[in-house]
């Protein structure tokens, strides 16, 4: 609906423009003709004039031969006027008024005035006058003795008013045919721009994306602008139709393959899964693509977050769009009207929708997000705060990203990817408008037992608006269970345990748990070998780091990351060891998060207090032990420290997954690296060969710090060995494939209905 009013408002202007352009040149015709018989006007005036006093010249010289004072009585009633002559009046060789008819009372200052300016070399003069706010036109013509003297000054003059008001209703008249002219004209050109141009465009437009996801055989619209866009059209389709008949056929062989998983084999899959008509949509907060102006021009940044490291690489693969909050200060400007881009910038595989939030809306749905439910979900010791005002803007835009999906959507078919917990309600609010789209929530966080949750003022409405969807994916199967344990306890729902799905109001959802994971180093664009080992030389020298082993630590700067945790054992390590000072350096990669937030303005303060603190206890000369690093660093800057560590510490107080611990994994090529990682980060459950630990205890972080630095070199590379297939065999894209392969066995609910006549029948 949108495209279809902005392609009508885009026909209307080119009417306006002509009907503008016509518009002003009307008006400029109108006001030459106007003026132009305004001059007409004045000189008819001029003329009536001139003849009068012709008339009365002879008898005006008698009366002016005699004594001044029978000036009037001589001339009588001849200075009289009638209609629009005013009258006459006679002045003497001195400029003193000898006679003048009754209706030039009041205008004689004004006469006399004027005949000041009646020089001695002239005979007659006209000029308009304007007195008590009267326009009048006068003639005076200068009156000679037979001696050539001057005898006096005879004035005729006349009431122009009728002059101005004839031009006021020519120009209104004037004026009224230009607009309806202008109108006329804007409605036919715009018109005929819609008919003949537009609006084709527009059937050749919704033609297009039928064919491209519908697989539609219709042919194209025929009335197009031109025959050879016609053929060209027809051409380009059917080529379309033969690539992509040979594509699916590709597809159902290399998804049936053994070969490990790939974003090719992925692309494949996802061919086999979504089928003909059905498109890829992922709905999330965070865009995997920002704007921000560097030198006066638009510049695309990645933001930081595991969501946009997963799902990226998989519309990259498999194409689709992805819809999402633009929050750069240059994304509007690189975006379209609806605010559509394709990305990524340098190499574009999928189209970026971004919404707009205002500045209000954007704190108070952030509210919701960041105060209340993320604190409630993650168990970091934060306590939640519930605004009535923030859940209100939290409905709305949950409602606006889900209209975003239903234009995007269109009338086709398509897989919707709802991630995390910014977006709970938009399953049920786009179920509502079509139930016939398979929809999958993925909750990137823990899910909380349910006495976390029952604290929740809006309990119900985000559990219904989750349970909108099909699928609904968790990292670990303890969240599912948590899950369901939440839906039995607070809602009306009928729970089959056995195959974890929770039916409610007629609709079943799944529930399954599925660890995510990340995009192999190598598709990234980052150096390695030579350039690699260049850029490890560059940063020591930069950091002072020569001869130095590296513990590295990449985080956003956020009170579940358990970053203070983390350098109190870093710092009790150095003192219960100290052997080990000037050896061992942590370097810790700080993402600035939420910092418009007081609370973490005042954390990421806490860390830099005790970064300062611990290098003003333990530092020598030539060897800092902690290298506080805050920045939004890239892909580029992060795999080359983690490449260079020997150590990675993820120590996580709550945490969903951590994918940093699995992109440690496969940045150590070498094999000679050590994670240590908390218990209470998903990533735990899946790398077992990580040293485990609890963030808590500062004796067992430190000791493991002290183990991981000492560990014999076959002991470490045999655990990195085990993590690092591990992870290459259960990559970003084998994730993607599982939660694809359990939307198509998600049965639409039309075919459903269908089902259910036919077997009544």
């Amino acid at each position: 609906m949108r495209d279809d009013v902005f392609q009508r408002w885009r026909s209307l202007r080119a009417g306006l423009l002509v009907a503008g352009v016509t518009g002003i040149l009307g008006a400029l015709f109108t006001w030459w003709q106007i003026e132009r018989e305004r001059v007409i006007d004045v000189e008819d005036i001029d003329r009536r004039a001139r003849a009068i006093a012709h008339v009365l010249s002879y008898t005006v010289h008698d009366a002016l031969r005699g004594p001044a004072e029978n000036v009037a009585t001589r001339l009588g009633k001849r200075l009289e006027g009638h209609s629009r002559l005013l009258g006459c009046a006679v002045f003497g060789s001195d400029g003193r008024l000898l006679a003048a008819g009754p209706k030039l009372k009041g205008f004689e200052s004004s006469i006399s005035g004027e005949l000041t300016r009646l020089l001695p070399g002239d005979s007659d003069r006209c000029s308009t006058l304007l007195d008590h706010g009267r326009p009048v036109r006068m003639r005076a013509e200068r009156m000679l003795r037979d001696d050539g003297e001057a005898a006096g000054t005879f004035v005729v003059a006349h009431d122009v008013t009728f002059i101005a008001e004839r031009a006021a209703a020519r120009l209104t008249q004037g004026l009224f045919v230009v607009v309806i002219t202008a109108v006329m004209l804007a409605t036919l050109v715009g018109g005929i721009a819609w008919l003949a141009y537009d609006r084709p465009l527009q059937h050749l437009a919704d033609w297009m994306r039928r064919v491209r996801i519908e697989d539609s055989s219709e042919a194209p619209p025929v009335w197009l602008p031109s025959s050879q866009l016609v053929s060209e059209t027809n051409r380009l389709a059917a080529s379309y139709r033969a690539a992509r008949t040979a594509t699916f056929q590709e597809a159902h062989e290399a998804a049936r393959s053994d070969r490990i998983w790939t974003s090719g084999r992925l692309r494949a899959h996802a061919l086999d899964c979504l089928g003909i008509g059905n498109q890829l949509v992922v709905v999330s907060s965070r865009e995997p693509y920002l704007h921000v102006r560097r030198d006066g021009k638009p510049h695309a940044v990645v933001p930081p977050g595991g969501v946009v490291t997963a799902v990226d690489p998989v519309l990259q693969a498999c194409g689709g769009v992805w819809i999402a909050h633009g929050t750069g200060e240059a994304d509007r400007e690189t975006a379209d009207a609806v605010g559509r881009l394709t990305v990524p910038p340098a190499d574009p595989r999928y189209t970026l929708r971004r919404v707009w939030m205002t500045p209000r809306e954007n704190d108070a749905y952030y509210g919701c997000c960041n105060d209340a439910i993320w604190p409630m979900c993650l168990l970091a010791h934060e306590r939640p705060i519930f605004r009535t005002s923030d859940w209100q803007h939290y409905v709305a835009m949950n409602r606006r990203f889900a209209d975003a999906v239903l234009e995007e959507v269109g009338g086709g078919q398509a897989i919707v990817l709802v991630q995390d917990y910014q977006m709970a309600l938009v399953p049920q609010m786009v179920r509502e408008v079509r139930p016939d789209l398979r929809i999958c929530l993925f909750w990137h966080i823990p899910w909380p037992s349910v006495d976390a949750i029952r604290i929740c003022p809006w309990r119900e409405e985000i559990l219904r608006g989750m349970l909108g969807a099909d699928v609904i994916g968790f990292h670990l199967q303890q969240y599912c269970n948590s899950f369901l344990d939440t839906v039995d306890r607070m809602l009306e729902a009928k729970l089959d345990r056995d195959h974890f799905t929770a039916e409610v109001r007629g609709h079943v959802s799944r529930v399954r748990a599925l660890p995510i994971s990340v995009q192999p180093w190598s598709e990234r664009g980052v150096p390695a070998g030579p350039a690699l080992d260049r850029r490890h030389e560059a940063l020591r020298e930069a950091m002072g780091l020569q001869g130095v082993e590296v513990a590295v630590g990449v985080d956003r700067i956020d009170h579940t990351k358990g970053l203070p945790e983390r350098l109190r054992a870093f710092a009790h390590f150095l003192q219960k060891y100290p052997q080990h000072r000037g050896r061992v350096s942590l370097v810790q990669l700080a993402a600035p998060s939420r910092l418009h937030l007081k609370r973490y303005q005042d954390h990421l303060e806490e860390l830099v207090h005790y970064a300062e603190q611990i290098n003003s206890q333990f530092a020598t000369e030539g060897w800092k032990p902690i290298h506080l690093l805050v920045d939004q660093h890239d892909a580029g800057t992060v795999h080359a420290f983690l490449s260079m560590a020997t150590i990675a510490i993820v120590s996580s107080l709550h945490d969903g997954m951590n994918l940093v611990a699995k992109e440690y994994v496969l940045a150590q090529d070498g094999l000679g690296g050590c994670l240590i990682l908390s218990e209470f980060a998903g990533a735990a459950e899946q790398l077992t060969d990580a040293l485990v630990i609890n963030p808590y205890d500062t004796e067992q972080f430190a000791d493991a710090i002290r183990y991981a630095v000492e560990m014999p070199a076959d002991e470490r590379s045999e655990r990195m060995r085990r993590l690092r297939r591990h992870v290459d065999e259960h990559n970003i894209y084998r994730w993607a494939a599982e939660l694809l392969s359990g939307m198509h066995a998600v049965t639409p609910a039309k075919a459903r209905a269908a089902a259910g006549r036919k077997a009544l029948v």
